[in-house]
């Protein structure tokens, strides 16, 4: 079914002009990169919004431009073999590089079992954490230790790779934000109070997670908070804030441009027009 799709997508995108082809009559593109949110579908382990996003993410990457795919965590509900069976020949299709790191759910099974599929998907990942350096920023890859939370080794170990960057930006991939940066949920979230000290690092830009399951048109999804952005990456499979009333699966991409501007366009499965409503756009710190 994935590949059925394809070709079609592919072909609208051509008669369309392509918003990601448009990107070389201005700054030129530096890197662009997708990041899908979290799917642990139930009470069924079918992946219709993951499938959904890899055929487009598939049709900009052969129309435009994508460097590698993003994945927030909580693929596998429960962490549960069935979910991570059935989700693997999707994440297998992505035609660029899928970078995941684990979330909430994959901690109800062990860190072993995650990096068995993990391995699968990308033969390259064989830790759970882990920092990648593709050009104009540092990507900081940090799973949670438990839950969706961080101990005081693993607070560590982040402070240090965003340090060890600096001065260049960090974007910091994790499965959730620290508590009360989406007041549409402020109580869940990182809660160890020394996570302050990673968006207390100079070099930090950004904060990429997911977790809460929020609507994009009825949330604050990407704000501010000081010199950190944060971009929420809504789920694929199941919408929960405000409620559960409607889900319309959604994934975003990234663009990192010559002058420093980031561009965050938010793409509904389907159509490979971003939609103008949830753009946001940020500075790298010089």
């Amino acid at each position: 079914m994935i590949k059925g799709f394809a070709a079609a997508l592919i072909a609208a995108l051509a008669l369309a002009g392509g918003a990601v082809a448009q990107d070389n009559a201005h700054d030129p593109v530096l890197l662009r990169f997708a990041v899908l949110g979290d799917a642990e579908p139930k009470p069924c382990a079918l992946f219709p919004g993951v499938e959904a996003a890899v055929v487009d993410v598939n049709a900009l990457a052969e129309s435009g431009r994508i460097d590698f795919v993003v994945g927030v965590g909580d693929i596998a509900h429960k962490g549960t073999g069935i979910q991570y069976e059935n989700v693997t020949p999707a994440l297998q299709s992505l035609t660029r590089p899928f970078y995941p790191i684990m979330g909430n759910e994959e901690h109800n099974d062990t860190v072993e079992r995650y990096l068995e599929f993990a391995r699968q998907w990308n033969p390259d990942i064989t830790e759970p954490s882990y920092v990648r350096d593709p050009g104009p920023v540092v990507m900081v890859h940090a799973s949670p230790d438990f839950g969706r939370d961080f101990n005081d080794d693993g607070i560590d170990w982040i402070v240090e790779q965003i340090a060890a960057a600096a001065p260049r930006p960090v974007f910091l991939v994790v499965h959730a934000a620290q508590a009360g940066v989406y007041p549409e949920d402020a109580d869940k979230g990182v809660q160890n109070p020394r996570f302050q000290e990673v968006v207390g690092q100079a070099n930090l830009a950004a904060v990429i997670s997911g977790d809460l399951h929020m609507d994009m048109d009825r949330t604050v999804h990407s704000r501010q908070i000081g010199h950190v952005h944060y971009l929420h990456i809504p789920a694929l499979e199941r919408t929960k804030i405000p409620d559960e009333t409607h889900h319309t699966p959604m994934y975003r991409v990234f663009t990192v441009l010559e002058g420093g501007e980031v561009r965050v366009d938010t793409y509904e499965t389907g159509n490979l027009e971003p939609l103008s409503r949830h753009d946001y756009s940020f500075t790298l710190p010089q």
